[in-house]
């Protein structure tokens, strides 16, 4: 009897030849993931040194500098809140409060939702003077998202932001002002096409 031959390419789809190509996988992935993990590490060298060579970085280096040597001075703050007969009782916890730019403030305002019924709303800010909208810094906000009030809930929100010491001399007294608008139940709004973008 005629022994039985072998179909060529055999030998490659063996168990071992199967193993080994797991293997070169198997490494040669351990190889991108460490290439990527090392380039995500070398992002913020590699972004200074952008910004040195093209110059950026010593731009933005000055303005902060020049903007922290500037002398805190006193400033006023006023605090307003409307809605638009949504039912949403809104006020702010304090209506005005002596600061000095650069400070952090912090302020809360109080929401009552007076229906039985859930409302969802987004808060709009507005500024008096306008122009002074441009120097406070808001580290944080309830006006960044919508926000949902379950029937007769009351909440406490938080704003926290920074008045720059760039703020125009002429300006003394800043009032920051927010409006509750209804948001209808299964829209998708963001707060970008409502209201201005983070500061």
């Amino acid at each position: 009897m005629k022994p039985d031959l072998v179909p060529a390419g055999a030998a490659a789809a063996s168990p071992s030849a199967r193993s080994y190509c797991n293997r070169c996988i198997v490494v040669r992935l351990l190889a991108v993931m460490a290439g990527s993990l090392l380039f995500v590490a070398a992002q913020p060298s590699l972004y200074k040194a952008f910004c040195e060579w093209t110059g950026l970085y010593d731009i933005d280096r000055a303005q902060r500098a020049a903007a922290s040597a500037l002398p805190a001075r006193p400033v006023t703050l006023e605090f307003d809140a409307n809605s638009h007969d949504n039912g949403l009782r809104f006020r702010p916890e304090t209506t005005s409060l002596a600061v000095k730019t650069g400070d952090i403030v912090h302020v809360t305002y109080r929401v009552e939702n007076t229906r039985n019924t859930t409302v969802i709303g987004q808060a709009v800010p507005s500024y008096g003077p306008q122009h002074a909208g441009g120097y406070v810094k808001k580290l944080d906000c309830f006006c960044f998202k919508q926000q949902t009030f379950a029937p007769n809930e009351v909440r406490e929100m938080p704003v926290v932001f920074v008045l720059d010491k760039t703020l125009p001399d002429e300006v003394n007294t800043v009032t920051l002002s927010y409006t509750f608008f209804e948001v209808p139940a299964g829209s998708v709004t963001s707060s970008a096409s409502l209201s201005e973008s983070r500061l």
